[in-house]
């Protein structure tokens, strides 16, 4: 019986003829409503969405175990419970880069509209006013454009820019140097592009790490007349720190397409002089939706034919037969790199994987993207297993793997080095036979545990008091420590504490591990 997909969003007709030559049945029924597509959402192998269609934890249960696989024509899923999806064994699809270019001419327009405030003189002219001299513009040429986040779709509005003879500063934790020069940007630490950009453009995801990025304190720090354009993600931007900025005058326009909460039905920047605000137009171009649209429909009909996978944001490309070896070692994997990425806060040069034993005879192509994906989520909040490779080269980050026979202890290792420009830092693990990873090597320090949902990991100087001290920090605050592990480089050297704790820990408490004597350095880890 041929695969059956659910198209229940508007797709290109291009996509359902691609579905059909391939051999997958695709029913179009638009516009339904939460119970009926969950009445009918059993009957299907597949389901292909844009943004309107809710696919929810009753959605995915109502499937019945019979859907394999989600796909988004697009590139945020925050309409998709991917966690229920993972949880049923559901493959999880989005089309990452179907829409850049047209997100990007869309920022450049927004900057040029705001510099021009054509929106404001449009109106008034056809109010029948003739107010020429009130609506005085800036050029682009020779201004400054400060990027922040510039991977796929910011290098692409960094390229357009340097083509209208505009200077481009970027801030981009990942964006090595070499990179920097190859697309012709200058790279900076966010104080210095605050401080010289004439434009400000953002194009980063949103995350705990990005979150208000532009806050009160970040515009105090930017130059008089500065603008600032937001087609990324809402939330980027603190609007009502934006909106008194704006009203003071230091300020002198704002261009937004995406907001703190959409359908953005009022804002506290509507009706402020040169602000521009369009409701979500990133990606609503013909070419972008046409793109997408067919991008989705050969992954998914690949996934169900073939069993092909690919932008997957919850499993790398693993094949059928190599899933229950490879299993284990890719949550190892993916655990290595998120303990790095979580520690990283400088940019990274590289990533180098070494495969030891066993596992070197394996398929290390979905490891490595696993690792990969590990180190750059903590800031790159949509990259997946397949796209973390792209992400990585769009920012000049080089991976390398090597392979080996056993060598040492155990029968088979992972160790990933995360290489900066100040340090090389390494972790290294394994898989033991019941099939749980451990780590087993930190910053060359041997030691071994389990990773838990909430840690703390703690440099600190080897000297007697430390343990005691830190105990009654954690006991003082009511925290119950599940598991804690030690080492040592040398006696009274430099040692590592690795602390599971059954909830996270508050900056509070934080603050006073910080304060003990001997501590380093002490850091939230989430797993």
């Amino acid at each position: 019986m041929a695969p059956r997909v659910l198209i229940s969003d508007d797709l290109s007709p291009a996509a359902v003829a691609i579905f059909k030559d391939r051999g997958v049945e695709a029913d179009v029924k638009l516009g339904l409503s939460k119970d009926e597509l969950e009445k009918v959402i059993k009957d299907y192998d597949g389901l292909a969405v844009r943004s309107a269609t809710k696919v929810t934890e009753k959605v995915i249960a109502a499937a019945n175990g019979h859907l394999k696989v989600i796909g988004r024509a697009g590139i945020g899923v925050d309409n998709i419970d991917t966690k229920a999806a993972t949880a049923k064994g559901i493959i999880v699809m989005n089309t990452p880069f179907g829409n850049s270019i047209t997100t990007a001419e869309h920022a450049i327009s927004l900057a040029m509209a705001l510099a021009r405030q054509i929106p404001a003189a449009d109106a008034s002219t056809q109010a029948g006013k003739w107010e020429k001299s009130k609506f005085m513009g800036v050029e682009l040429f020779g201004k400054t454009l400060g990027v922040i986040g510039c991977g796929n779709i910011g290098s692409i509005v960094a390229d357009r820019a340097i083509g209208l003879r505009m200077k481009v500063v970027a801030f981009d934790p990942f964006l090595s140097p070499e990179r920097a020069v190859e697309i012709g940007v200058e790279k900076v630490e966010l104080d210095d592009l605050l401080r010289r950009a004439d434009f400000i453009t953002l194009h980063t995801p949103l995350t705990d790490k990005t979150r208000n990025v532009i806050d009160a304190a970040a515009l105090k720090k930017t130059k008089p007349g500065v603008r600032i354009i937001n087609c990324a993600r809402g939330g980027l931007v603190d609007e009502t720190a934006l909106a008194a900025a704006l009203k003071s005058g230091h300020v002198a326009g704002a261009a937004f397409d995406v907001f703190e909460v959409e359908p953005a039905k009022e804002s506290v920047l509507f009706g402020l002089p040169n602000v521009i605000c369009t409701p979500h137009l990133g990606a609503a171009t013909s070419e972008a939706q046409e793109n997408v649209a067919l991008q989705v429909a050969e992954q998914m009909s690949d996934y169900l034919l073939k069993g092909a996978i690919s932008n997957a944001i919850n499993f790398p490309s693993i094949t059928a037969e190599e899933a229950p070896r490879l299993t284990p070692y890719v949550k190892l994997a993916e655990q290595l790199g998120s303990f790095a990425g979580q520690l990283t806060e400088t940019s990274i040069k590289g990533i180098r994987l070494e495969y030891s034993g066993v596992v070197a005879e394996l398929n290390t192509k979905p490891l490595t993207a696993a690792a990969v994906a590990g180190v750059l989520r903590p800031l790159l909040s949509d990259v997946n297993m397949v796209s973390a490779s792209v992400s990585a080269r769009e920012r000049g980050i080089n991976i390398e793997e090597t392979t080996r026979t056993q060598d040492g202890a155990f029968e088979s290792y992972i160790r990933l080095t995360v290489r900066t420009d100040k340090y090389d830092r390494s972790i290294a693990g394994t898989v033991f036979s019941d099939g749980r990873p451990r780590i087993i090597q930190v910053r060359d320090i041997g030691m071994e545990f389990e990773l838990a949902p909430h840690m703390l990991f703690i440099r600190n100087a080897d000297k007697p008091g430390f343990i005691g001290r830190f105990g009654m920090v954690m006991g003082e605050a009511g925290v119950n420590i599940a598991t804690l592990n030690l080492g040592r480089d040398k006696p009274g050297g430099d040692a590592i504490c690795m602390v599971a704790v059954d909830e996270p820990v508050s900056e509070d408490v934080m603050e006073a591990i910080r304060a003990l004597p001997q501590v380093v350095r002490v850091n939230r880890l989430a797993f």
